[in-house]
């Protein structure tokens, strides 16, 4: 059957067609006979208790023109579409929020979201990670810097720091007890003590196998890569010079997934990205998670075609 599915997404031109999960999602959809349908959260708009978006219909490929508006865009409630993918990336701001919030108003009797707007909004990616303590590093959250330094001796001297609305790396440092900018750096990332931020013990499994992402789809393990750091940093996203490698699904991943299945589940959190390093879960996105291009070219797999399977059933789930 042929559905309508709305994509809330940033700016179409500037997506890296190469890389980019959403474009995937779309390219897949769209060979199945679905109609497209492209917005920005600012084209989400409530008149009452109604939610209504201005989208415009679209067609995708993998070329240089990578996308053709069928029309001029024309306003619909949100029950016209059958599904609804909020794919907008970081920052979650307070327009995010409010974008969520409006999403929160379409009748589920009608329309499929994923993923689910509450949820969205119940979970932060750094401190949604603490509803599973038996599979994160030692971690605190505080902006105090002499509990900073505390937490930073308890745990052997290097822990990382990172803020609690940091995305892509941004913000993130290795601290190590001993250097000279220890104090600045705990200042800098708390804002002088006025906003709490996340320490966790340094795993050094990242600089020899890298920062595991896993794909899971309704709290199911899909697929997973390592990202390696460059020699010269840290972090290892992709976007800062990180790199690709296939990576196995572990014993441990698999145990990860169960303790996070069942919340993942009450929470509408259908697709997320879990961040692992060593047997660590340290993350876990639900924004817009990314890697599915990258699995799919290292494990020649079809990871968005499982996606769409699920998002269709859903949607024939509501009749």
């Amino acid at each position: 059957m042929k559905y309508r599915i709305a994509v809330i997404m940033d700016p179409i031109e500037h997506l890296a067609i190469d890389k980019d999960t959403t474009f995937a999602f779309m390219l897949e959809a769209q060979s199945r006979g679905h109609e497209l349908f492209y917005l920005q959260q600012r084209h989400l708009s409530a008149s009452g208790s109604q939610a209504s978006a201005h989208a415009w219909r679209c067609e995708v490929k993998r070329a240089a023109q990578h996308y053709r508006f069928l029309d001029q865009g024309a306003d619909y409630p949100l029950e016209h579409f059958h599904g609804i993918l909020m794919r907008k990336d970081p920052p979650v701001d307070s327009n995010y929020l409010y974008a969520t919030m409006i999403l929160s108003l379409v009748d589920r009797a009608h329309t499929f979201v994923m993923n689910e707007p509450a949820g969205l909004r119940e979970a932060n990616e750094k401190l949604y990670a603490l509803n599973f303590p038996d599979a994160i590093p030692p971690t605190l959250v505080t902006e105090d810097k002499k509990r900073l330094s505390a937490f930073m001796e308890e745990q052997g001297g290097d822990i990382v720091v990172k803020p609690l609305d940091g995305h892509g790396g941004n913000g993130v440092f290795v601290v190590s007890k001993g250097d000279r900018n220890v104090n600045a750096i705990f200042e800098a990332v708390t804002q002088f003590e006025s906003r709490p931020i996340m320490a966790q013990k340094f795993i050094p499994e990242v600089r020899t196998s890298g920062d595991k992402r896993l794909i899971a789809l309704n709290g199911e393990p899909l697929g997973a890569i390592f990202r390696v750091p460059r020699g010269d940093e840290n972090r290892s996203n992709l976007h800062v010079g990180g790199t690709p490698v296939k990576s196995p699904l572990t014993q441990r991943d698999r145990e990860i997934c169960a303790m996070l299945k069942p919340r993942l589940v009450r929470d509408g959190l259908y697709f997320v990205g879990l961040d692992i390093i060593g047997d660590y879960l340290t993350e876990v996105n639900v924004t817009s998670p990314t890697g599915v291009q990258e699995i799919d070219r290292l494990d020649a797999v079809n990871l968005e075609a499982k996606v769409i399977d699920f998002v269709e059933a859903r949607i024939t789930a509501l009749g």
